[in-house]
């Protein structure tokens, strides 16, 4: 006897199945399956509570955790950008750390940089012992923060190939899980695309120093002041 498999009971449940084959699985289960029938009862209760969930709103942070798992496909700005050049404000690992916590394990970089109006502000948390990392960051206008920064396309490249991708929402924030590679560039696109932020991510790599282990960027920007690839050296921490 052939039975249907939980994706076809499933949209069963939620009346998407077309007329004929709704009627073979009703059929179907009028035989005596005892196997689908309780799998059409399970598939129509969860619907059940789905449905009853539909109206309750979902947590920000629940959808930003989402989309950065799965990936999402934007259509970038085909035309090319103007780069806009960016200051750095603030970069963790050139902030010397209190001298007790300088052997511990470096779990993250943060940075603040301003270019033009906006103010892009970044942290990126690598997972231990893995090649893979979280990138969080926020866009806003400093000058005019009443503004608002949402749908701005945000995208993650490695030389020409994309790593990742997604949108800020109504706060400017965004979030992305990526590999991570080398020669990561993140890009905020602004005005349609006629304008773009970039900036150079830090790759971590694990070292196993002196007074236990700890994760060390392998690049930092030289000046305070660059635009895109330029002004990169190897940074140095206190």
């Amino acid at each position: 006897m052939k039975h249907y498999g939980i994706v076809q009971w499933v949209d069963f449940s939620r009346g998407v199945v077309a007329a004929g084959e709704a009627q073979g699985m009703r059929e179907h289960v009028a035989a005596g399956c005892s196997e689908c029938h309780d799998m059409a009862n399970f598939c129509e209760r969860l619907s059940r509570i789905c449905r009853g969930m539909a109206p309750m709103p979902v947590p920000e942070e629940a959808v930003q955790a989402v989309r950065a798992i799965f990936s999402t496909k934007i259509s970038r700005p085909s035309k090319r950008s103007f780069r806009i050049p960016i200051e750095v404000i603030f970069d963790s690992f050139l902030v010397p750390a209190p001298a007790g916590l300088r052997a511990s394990w470096q779990v993250g970089w943060q940075a603040l940089y301003h270019a033009g109006e906006c103010s892009l502000d970044l942290r990126v948390e690598p997972e231990l012992y893995t090649c893979r990392a979280a990138i969080i960051g926020q866009v806003s206008n400093h000058q005019a923060p009443e503004s608002e920064m949402a749908n701005l396309p945000v995208c993650l490249r490695s030389g020409k190939v994309v790593v990742a991708e997604t949108r800020s929402n109504r706060f400017g924030e965004f979030q992305m899980e990526y590999e991570q590679q080398k020669r990561l560039q993140l890009y905020v696109y602004l005005d349609g695309g006629a304008r773009c932020i970039q900036v150079p991510l830090k790759r971590f790599v694990a070292e196993t120093p002196v007074g236990g282990d700890r994760l060390k960027p392998n690049a930092t920007p030289k000046n305070n002041v660059h635009s895109g690839l330029s002004g990169r050296s190897k940074g140095s921490r206190g």
